[in-house]
């Protein structure tokens, strides 16, 4: 049985690996990124998807987007308040596990709502964008997303494919230079425009212009072909995604992985240290780490 296991999961994260025409430079190296670990529940959620599984997804096939698109001179101009007072900004902890990289090449965020009720700082300083969202169910969580000049995003993979995701530009330069590349398909963000993507195939942003960019960025639910199906991706989401909250400020919620990411953080690293001084010593300390770990699992 756990032979098993291991061939159905490792035949899912090569899927993953093999899925699209973008990925990971080696097999192993997507063995060890964050979307194999979810590889199981994805696979799932692309066999019983009611939507296309390809990099971009129409946004007609979303009716009730309508209204975000409608409303985007509301988003941008509560995004403009939020940004003349600096409160689009980086985590000032480390308390934000799904984002953390980003922020050493300079994106920005402010959280609206995630996988739960909107942040109390959210409802505070943007009524109007929260009670747009708010009446839109299908939206699972949303932020004011900046990309400032120069600012880039490196090639990733999300985790988690029960959701897409959804990009409405609100102050972009309007430009072919700051554009998002899916799957090795290029899309430039413009001031009103929207588009859906699967943020599971690989990815990558830059802004190579001279102003900054700042959209809406929202997580919508993937729409299945069963109501059953439907049910298990919420449950596996609500409780994945929900762990991963990270506060704008104090007062907003923290989820359990973002409580315990500065603790992971220190794991980090201290192997980032080990690593910058003997990368050999490092390497036998991981795969001793990792081979312990299988053994534990597979040994009988």
């Amino acid at each position: 049985m756990r032979w098993a296991f291991l061939i159905f999961f490792l035949t899912c994260a090569a899927y993953t690996h093999f899925r699209g025409r973008a990925r990971h430079g080696s097999f192993f190296r997507q063995i060890f990124d964050h979307s194999t670990f979810t590889a199981p529940i994805n696979c799932f959620a692309y066999l019983f998807s009611k939507v296309p599984n390809t990099p971009y997804v129409s946004p007609a096939a979303f009716t009730e987007l309508a209204i975000l698109r409608a409303n985007w001179r509301v988003f941008r101009e509560e995004a403009l308040a939020l940004e003349d007072a600096k409160r689009i900004q980086a985590a000032e902890k480390y308390n934000d596990i799904g984002f953390n990289s980003f922020f050493r090449t300079g994106w920005k965020r402010f959280y609206l709502k995630w996988y739960d009720e909107p942040h109390p700082s959210a409802s505070a300083l943007c009524p109007r964008s929260v009670e747009i969202l708010q009446n839109i169910p299908s939206v699972k969580a949303a932020m004011f997303a900046m990309l400032p000049a120069g600012g880039k995003l490196n090639p990733h993979r999300d985790p988690f494919a029960g959701s897409l995701r959804y990009h409405l530009g609100l102050v972009t330069p309007n430009d072919e230079g700051c554009a998002i590349v899916v799957d090795g398909i290029p899309y430039s963000w413009r001031d009103g425009e929207d588009v859906v993507f699967d943020e599971t195939y690989m990815h990558h942003a830059a802004n190579t212009t001279n102003d900054d960019r700042i959209i809406l960025f929202c997580d919508i639910a993937r729409p299945m072909r069963y109501c059953w199906t439907q049910s298990v991706i919420n449950v596996v989401g609500s409780f994945l995604m929900r762990s991963a909250a990270s506060p704008n400020e104090i007062g907003d919620r923290t989820g359990g992985l973002n409580r315990a990411f500065r603790y992971i953080y220190a794991v980090r690293r201290a192997g980032k240290s080990l690593k910058a001084w003997n990368r050999t010593v490092y390497y036998v300390v991981k795969w001793c780490l990792f081979g312990g770990v299988a053994l534990a699992i597979f040994w009988h």
